[in-house]
């Protein structure tokens, strides 16, 4: 840990701002958003807002968000034909349909010369997507959810983002690709330079085994054991879901040590007496293996399959994850909280009717 700590502090990634960034490049340019979901649409936005004048929306015909993006001014067409007179082309799309897309579509009308721009480096590391060598190849990857960096950006604020430089065909990719993550709004933040394939890999693994795989099961297991101890549902849910994001929170404004240093000293000492028997050796040789199946493909290969089948295993997982008990916990506690706040507006009126 010691020596990860001194590489990261003595190697630092580049990082650009609004200054180290020229939005004319990106405003010159016609733009092709393929996709209209979470990223697609805040990307779009965005990019309008910092001037991008010429900007078009790629989406399948029978897509939901055709009409929202005619509603928020922009002409929608197919995606092959929103590539074809295109200079910027940016991938919004879920990771499994690159593939098709890339080969339907946006290969056959990306003009020579043209920069593909991605959110996410998986299709191009994994060869869902093979470029060709003619195009610049760009990573903008704005890191967090489509809705909250747009909130970001009309407050005069910006995210982190992650950009690198895959392919440069062009000589200027470096240059377009800093003055399209700007134009998102986070050159206000930082923009970080680093690769497709770090990006993408520490991506995956911090999904699975942290961000959504490993805290999912943590707090479901632990919820769990309590509930089969005896213990009240709803006080359980309280202790091992509803305070995770209290203390989350506290972390991702003072880092780790500056919230222990917030919470009681009872927490804090059961933290550090705990905390390595749950994430231990055995966890650890998990973490390796997971990492292994990232980097050699097998996750990617696993997530094609099922969606080249329709899905069945996902959809499966999907659905039972919805039907554990920590889901009705939580729905019945929630309903408790909208009914006491609707009881609370309804007396307001009546006192007010009252007064008057």
């Amino acid at each position: 840990m010691k020596t990860v700590m001194t590489q990261t502090l003595s190697n630092p990634l580049p990082v650009f701002h609004d200054r180290d960034c020229d939005l004319s490049i990106i405003r010159g340019k016609r733009v092709a958003m393929i996709g209209y979901g979470s990223q697609g649409r805040t990307h779009t936005l965005n990019l309008r807002d910092s001037g991008v004048a010429d900007i078009v929306v790629g989406l399948k015909a029978g897509s939901k968000t055709r009409e929202l993006a005619r509603a928020d001014g922009f002409a929608v067409m197919t995606a092959g034909q929103a590539a074809a007179g295109a200079d910027v082309i940016a991938v919004m799309t879920s990771d499994e349909a690159h593939r098709d897309l890339w080969r339907d579509e946006l290969e056959p009308n990306v003009r020579p010369g043209a920069a593909l721009v991605f959110a996410h480096g998986l299709s191009v590391r994994f060869g869902l997507v093979e470029p060709r060598a003619d195009l610049d190849v760009i990573l903008a990857s704005p890191k967090g959810i489509g809705p909250r960096i747009r909130d970001l950006y009309e407050a005069g604020e910006g995210v982190f983002c992650l950009f690198g430089v895959h392919q440069d065909a062009s000589g200027g990719a470096h240059a377009l690709g800093l003055s399209y993550a700007a134009a998102l709004g986070c050159g206000r933040k930082g923009i970080l330079e680093t690769t497709m394939r770090d990006e993408c890999e520490s991506d995956l693994f911090g999904e699975q085994v942290v961000l959504c795989g490993g805290i999912a099961e943590l707090i479901d297991g632990a919820f769990i054991k309590l509930v089969d101890a005896g213990y009240p549902p709803e006080v359980a849910w309280f202790e091992c879901f509803y305070e995770t994001k209290l203390v989350t929170d506290l972390m991702y404004e003072r880092g780790i040590a500056g919230a222990f240093a917030k919470i009681s000293n009872t927490a804090e000492y059961g933290a550090y007496l705990t905390g390595p028997r749950i994430i231990n050796a055995a966890s650890r040789a998990a973490m390796d293996e997971v990492l292994a199946e990232v980097q050699g493909g097998e996750f990617v290969r696993r997530l094609m399959a099922d969606y080249d089948a329709g899905s069945p295993d996902l959809l499966a997982r999907r659905k039972a994850l919805g039907l554990r008990t920590i889901e009705s916990v939580g729905a019945h506690l929630n309903a408790v909280a909208r009914q006491a706040m609707e009881t609370a507006a309804n007396d307001d009126v009546e006192n007010s009717m009252d007064r008057g």
